[in-house]
């Protein structure tokens, strides 16, 4: 998990993506938020969704799997919901553990 969360900012910040992390492990306000933001068929069949899990606002994006898949396609920008040319500033939310 703390490789895949390291990837997802890396990326984020070398693209100059302006985001905001959500520490699920630290603050039970955020994992209640992620809990109600994971739509009920992007959750796992049994427990809880697992960060990293990406939003834009609290629109739901998908988690890792769904993010590198975007990567390697060379269409993070559209996952992301983005429509600004690379460089620009957006608020992309990612709900992650730091433990």
């Amino acid at each position: 998990i703390k490789k895949q969360q390291q990837d997802v900012l890396g990326f984020l910040e070398a693209n100059k993506i302006e985001f905001e992390e959500k520490d699920i492990a630290a603050n039970e306000e955020n994992r209640k938020w992620m809990r109600e933001n994971v739509p009920e068929d992007s959750r796992p069949a049994s427990g809880n969704p697992l960060p990293p899990r990406l939003f834009n606002d609290s629109r739901y994006l998908g988690d890792y799997e769904a993010f590198f898949e975007a990567r390697e396609n060379n269409a993070v920008y559209a996952f992301l919901g983005l429509t600004a040319p690379p460089g620009s500033k957006v608020h992309v939310c990612i709900a992650h553990s730091k433990q």
